[in-house]
């Protein structure tokens, strides 16, 4: 399977668009007061919404189509089945060595500043290894947004967008024990801001490493990989965060939202 320059170039750009968006929630851990938790909640679910409805109606439906016309149809959903729950296994394994207190998707707020009383030794190496947490996470969801923009711009401009909004707690989350570890505001932002590149180093790992094997079980496999990776992160990360920040139906409703809007998107680009 080949792709031209264009496409590439279009996937990397989004690709690092949604990676580098860690430095818009690292600016309001920096420079808000308080946080806009209706707002962040609402974008939070919508994000969820929109990931969970094109992993499973788009991304994964394109990988067992593929699947199974190259490899018939008992063989190819069964391998189709088998990646989108591979994905779904290798990001909970990623998820799983990160302790609770440096997970960067263990909620933080811009008023958590003035209350975490702790040992600046402590925040220290916490400020250090979210911001090494953070780069784990991002590396698989920069290879899932490559991949996706790679073979429909479209649909990997709503992933970019919906990672996009997922990263900005993740900005949060490393500003606040960074900057009260260092009482630098400058180095706060650009740990967390420079955390994100994690994710066009995953579309790079993409393009080195899998675009010279690309073929039609590689590229299935992918892309039922990468749905597994997209429901998981939605399930276990975006929508807790929503709930955390603020009421449950607020949530449901910007989960509801982000599926319409996704859906009417992929019907209007048919």
């Amino acid at each position: 399977m080949e792709f031209d320059l264009h496409a590439i170039l279009i996937a990397f750009g989004l690709t690092l668009f949604a990676g580098l968006s860690t430095g818009i929630g690292s600016a309001i851990a920096l420079l808000a007061k308080r946080t806009n938790t209706r707002f962040l909640t609402l974008s939070l679910g919508f994000s969820a919404g929109v990931m969970i409805y094109v992993s499973f109606v788009e991304i994964f439906q394109k990988g067992r189509t593929v699947l199974i016309e190259s490899h018939g149809e008992l063989t190819g959903n069964w391998i189709a089945v088998a990646a989108f729950f591979g994905g779904i296994l290798l990001i909970a394994i990623i998820d799983r060595f990160i302790p609770t207190v440096e997970n960067p998707h263990e909620i933080r707020r811009v008023e958590d500043m003035d209350e975490e009383q702790v040992k600046k030794r402590k925040l220290a190496r916490m400020g250090v290894m979210t911001a090494l947490a953070i780069g784990i996470h991002n590396f698989p969801e920069g290879l899932a947004t490559f991949t996706a923009a790679l073979n429909d711009p479209g649909v990997g401009l709503a992933i970019a967008m919906a990672i996009a909004i997922h990263n900005i707690p993740e900005g949060i989350a490393v500003s606040v024990p960074v900057y009260y570890a260092t009482g630098s505001r400058k180095k706060a932002f650009w740990l967390s801001f420079s955390s994100g590149l994690a994710e066009p180093v995953g579309a790079l790992f993409g393009f080195l490493v899998l675009m010279p094997f690309m073929s039609p079980i590689v590229f299935g496999v992918l892309f039922a990989l990468v749905a597994g990776i997209m429901v998981f992160i939605s399930l276990d990360e975006l929508l807790p965060a929503a709930e955390a920040y603020g009421e449950h139906h607020l949530s449901i409703y910007g989960l509801v939202a982000g599926m319409a809007v996704m859906a009417v998107s992929l019907l209007l680009f048919m």
